[in-house]
This record gives C-alpha cells, structure tokens and sequence, in this order.
C-alpha cells in the first residue's frame, strides 16, 4: 500500500500483520504499540498491566529478521530496511498471566510510521533554523519524493503483475497443447483397439 501510517488491533496472544515499503529507503521506522486485556467482569478489553512481556519480531521481503526484540505491554521501537516489498512483523505474548487471568485474549494497538510522517519537522525547523516558508517547503518536497517512490512502486507492481499474468499464460497454452496430445493419442489407442477387437472377432 501506499507510504504513511499503519495501525491495526488483533484479539489474541499472537498478531501477525504486515505492510509495504515502495521503495529502498532506509531511515529507522518507529513503530508504537499498545496492548489491552480482556476483562471477564466488565466484558470489555481494559489497558494491560506493566508486567506484561512482548516480543516483536520484522521481517523483510527476504524472511531476513532486521528486528527481534522483547518489550513491555507497550513500547516504542524502530527497525531500518534496505529492501522493498511486503515486511512482515509479528507480536506475541510469552506472558503466562495473560492466559489465566485474561482467558487468552489480547488486543494489539499497532501504529507504523514510514515515509514522510517519520520526520519530526518541528524538531527539523529547531536544528536547521528553519522559516515558516522554509519548513513548508521541506515538507512539500518530502511529499512530492514520496509520491515518486510511490509511482516507482505501482511501476514495479505492474511489472511483476505482467510477469505474472505471461507465466501464467504460457502454463495454461502448454497445459491445452498436453490436453490435446493426451487426447489425439488416446483416441488413436482406442482405433487400433477397436480394430483389433472386430479383427478378432471375424476370426473367431
């Protein structure tokens, strides 16, 4: 999907989820997450206690782990990429607390920031001294580089899709080629067995 912000919730011990990067960038992606249990007395899911331990793990396009790490029930993290494509990243509770007290259920807040929404330009405009005018433009053009990246992507999507569409094309061509051979051939079989059966009964 597009570049900017990913958030997403998932009842349970585990969520598995991912997204995708238009192109090889490679500043840090913050990511912040939030947990809540399941509270049996108030049927409602309820913000999850500080012991509660969570163990993210992102993976590339390449199944390379670029971030393994254990946290508390909410944190902050950040992971680089250098490769494009669908990243898969995966939470998980090894807490034994979540499973007796909260009926093995866990909702995951998740919030990923890539692209432009990464940059904290107020903290930009205090260290370049930065104008109003100055910033504004900082931010149009980081905007219209993302947009590129974004067009390079579709680019690439398109031509792996067409990749796709001609293999799968050609499978099909020769799959029907098979078919008719298959068919020619047995329809030849049975001639020849048919002749020989009626040849064998005006012997007989």
């Amino acid at each position: 999907g597009p570049p900017g912000r990913r958030r997403g919730g998932q009842s349970g011990g585990h969520w598995d989820g991912g997204w995708t990067l238009p192109d090889p960038v490679s500043p840090p992606f913050p990511g912040n997450y939030r947990t809540q249990l399941w509270d049996k007395q108030s049927e409602s899911f309820l913000p999850s206690t500080p012991g509660l331990g969570m163990h993210v793990e992102v993976k590339d396009p390449d199944g390379k782990v670029v971030l393994s790490r254990q946290y508390g029930s909410e944190g902050r993290f950040t992971f680089t990429s250098h490769t494009p494509g669908e990243h898969q990243i995966c939470l998980h509770s090894n807490s034994t607390r979540m499973a007796l007290f909260a009926g093995g259920k866990l909702r995951v807040h998740l919030d990923i920031q890539v692209g432009e929404h990464t940059n904290n330009y107020p903290e930009i405009a205090a260290k370049d001294k930065l104008t109003e005018l100055q910033l504004r433009a900082r931010q149009l053009l980081d905007q219209v580089e993302q947009i590129q990246k974004e067009q390079n992507y579709q680019r690439y999507r398109e031509e792996r899709f067409r990749m796709t569409s001609e293999s799968t094309n050609q499978r099909v061509l020769w799959w029907s080629i098979a078919q008719t051979i298959i068919l020619i051939l047995t329809g030849i079989w049975q001639m020849r067995h048919l002749k020989s059966f009626f040849e064998a009964k005006k012997l007989v």
